[in-house]
């Protein structure tokens, strides 16, 4: 418990070696985390998601340090993609962000995604609840840019900017569902390119089929310049005071509430259901009858989930 002591005072080192132990899977760093639970949900989380390329990192990096300007403590947790064969990931985004580490206001944690679907790492919401009891005003999420199915970072989020470019191709990409339908807030970056403006103008299309009270602003950036990033921040504030007077923060915190928990419950049946016991080989068995036919895959679920009761 002398690690719970350190994180509430606010020291740095704490906040690193109790996330470690939680994307480890240490039951003691979820003993603490849950005594400290009552101490969370003060920081303001923003979610930074979008394509490849578009310059999530960088946009991060100018975002925190007009906040810094604020005097506001941030924390920055930057998913990568993890790779396959390795588990190893690059973890690039700390190397786009390298002159906030020597802010001590800015706590930066990078993760693999580590084959977690969605665009966040498994670890990310414990992450965030370890940065808020650290003492974090905002919290920033970046998703790893894997394209039109990291729709999960709006499960962990107060507020979520789209980041997109021009050039990215058809037209049609700009008016997909899914991904284009979480975004609270979206930034056009690289804004000194040629279609930048069309591209706002496709986004704002889109947006008039938008039928909730809010209708998510446009906001054209030049991140690697600094050209917009007030104007952005502005907006997010903007978006922050409307779900505090609508009473939609609460609404939606308790919604992202109720994913996490049928996440976690996910996440212990597979682990009950992957241990290592002849569950596995069972598994195995069952893999070889589905491939040769001798058994549909329904059935096999269904014998599974009888060994497990």
């Amino acid at each position: 418990m002398e690690l719970a002591e350190k994180l509430l005072s606010g020291n740095k080192r704490a906040a690193a070696r109790l996330i470690t132990l939680l994307e480890n899977k240490d039951l003691e760093a979820f003993e603490i985390l849950k005594k400290l639970y009552p101490k969370s949900g003060n920081a303001y989380v923003i979610g930074i998601t979008g394509p490849p390329g578009a310059g999530k990192s960088t946009l991060t990096d100018k975002l925190v340090k007009a906040l810094r300007k604020r005097d506001k403590k941030i924390g920055i947790i930057a998913v990568d993609p993890t790779s396959p064969f390795t588990g190893g990931s690059i973890l690039g985004d700390r190397v786009r962000m390298s002159d906030l580490n020597l802010d001590r206001g800015v706590f930066i944690r990078s993760m693999g995604a580590r084959g977690h679907l969605g665009g966040l790492s498994e670890s990310t919401q414990a992450a965030v609840k370890v940065l808020d009891i650290y003492g974090c005003d905002y919290i920033f999420i970046e998703t790893v840019g894997v394209g039109q199915s990291e729709v999960d970072i709006v499960k962990s989020c107060d507020t979520t900017i789209m980041v997109m470019v021009p050039g990215l191709g058809d037209d049609i990409q700009a008016i997909k569902a899914g991904i284009m339908e979480i975004g609270d807030v979206f930034a056009v970056n690289k804004a000194d390119r040629d279609g930048a403006k069309r591209t706002a103008r496709e986004i704002n299309m889109m947006l008039d089929f938008n039928k909730s009270d809010w209708r998510p602003p446009v906001e054209l950036v030049v991140a690697v310049d600094n050209k917009g990033i007030e104007e952005l921040l502005n907006q997010v504030e903007k978006h922050k005071n409307y779900l505090e007077e609508t009473g939609e923060k609460e609404a939606r915190r308790i919604k992202n509430c109720k994913n996490e928990i049928i996440d976690l419950v996910q996440q212990k049946l597979m682990s009950i259901l992957l241990d290592k016991s002849n569950k596995e080989e069972m598994i195995d068995v069952l893999a070889k009858e589905v491939a040769v036919r001798e058994l549909d895959p329904y059935t096999a679920c269904d014998k599974i989930f009888k060994e497990l009761k």
